[in-house]
């Protein structure tokens, strides 16, 4: 299945029926935009023993992501839909995480509390998180998987491609980190840019909005639920005490079959 939130696209393969072998070779393939169907991440969809169904996530350039939080809200709407129901387990390498339907069609995922400790994030030896050792002193997060959030004046402003590509290899991160820049554009209302590790841009990212709206609140830019504009839309974050709500938009845009001939290829 093909699908996107908020033009932050996936591939979804779904395992549950099928002796599909899924490998950092096929992601590999399968994300290329010319050769293959093209995607931010890859979805592995199986089921659990403890939870309703099971995710694994792979970037474009066949690294594992240890969380999705769009394909997440994607799916959750996908099979919520399919088994005519309005909530969800789904367990992933951040944990099981519980979505339920949300207002006018959208869907809400608790993403988890954020990892807030330098070795959870992680970092690459014991500092503040609030305050990297970096210029323009911006802060790390964990949601399942690194990110390194800056505020700016004017997120527009920022010449993306270079510091993005720039920060998501810096020494303090050692398994990489996401990259976001963001402003504030109104009360607890930011515009956000991101740049997601072993993809590159993307036009929007479930796990670095809650990131960054987690990063705002520490640092008293914000309250704890703010707005967010990305590039490809809005989504809603909601930081609360049993973890960080994340509300969106889905949209599932074709179901098919990969051919023989390309498998026999990659």
């Amino acid at each position: 299945m093909k699908m996107h939130g908020l033009g932050n696209d996936f591939v979804v393969i779904d395992q549950r029926d099928g002796d599909a072998v899924v490998n950092a070779a096929l992601a590999k393939a399968l994300g290329d935009r010319h050769r293959g169907v093209g995607f931010d991440q890859l979805a592995v969809l199986t089921t659990p023993v403890d939870a309703d169904i099971a995710l694994t996530f792979y970037n474009s350039d066949g690294s594992t992501a240890g969380a999705c939080g769009n394909a997440t809200r994607c799916i959750a709407q996908f099979e919520m839909t399919r088994r005519g129901t309005d909530a969800l387990t789904l367990k992933t390498e951040r944990g099981t995480l519980q979505a339920v339907q949300a207002r006018e069609g959208l869907v809400s995922v608790n993403m988890g509390d954020p990892m807030l400790d330098w070795a959870d994030v992680p970092l690459a030896s014991e500092m503040d998180t609030l305050q990297l050792p970096i210029t323009g002193d911006p802060t790390a997060t964990g949601m399942g998987n690194p990110h390194c959030t800056f505020f700016v004046d004017d997120a527009e402003d920022i010449d993306l491609e270079t510091l993005g590509a720039h920060y998501e290899i810096h020494p303090l991160f050692p398994q990489r980190t996401n990259v976001q820049f963001a402003s504030l554009i109104g009360p607890n209302h930011l515009r956000m840019r991101v740049w997601e590790r072993g993809v590159g841009v993307t036009l929007a990212s479930g796990s670095s909005s809650c990131a960054t709206a987690v990063a705002a609140a520490r640092k008293g830019l914000t309250e704890r639920k703010v707005a967010i504009d990305l590039d490809g839309g809005r989504i809603d974050i909601d930081w609360r005490d049993d973890g960080v709500w994340m509300t969106g938009p889905t949209a599932h845009v074709f179901s098919g079959h990969l051919t023989p001939a390309f498998l026999a290829s990659i």
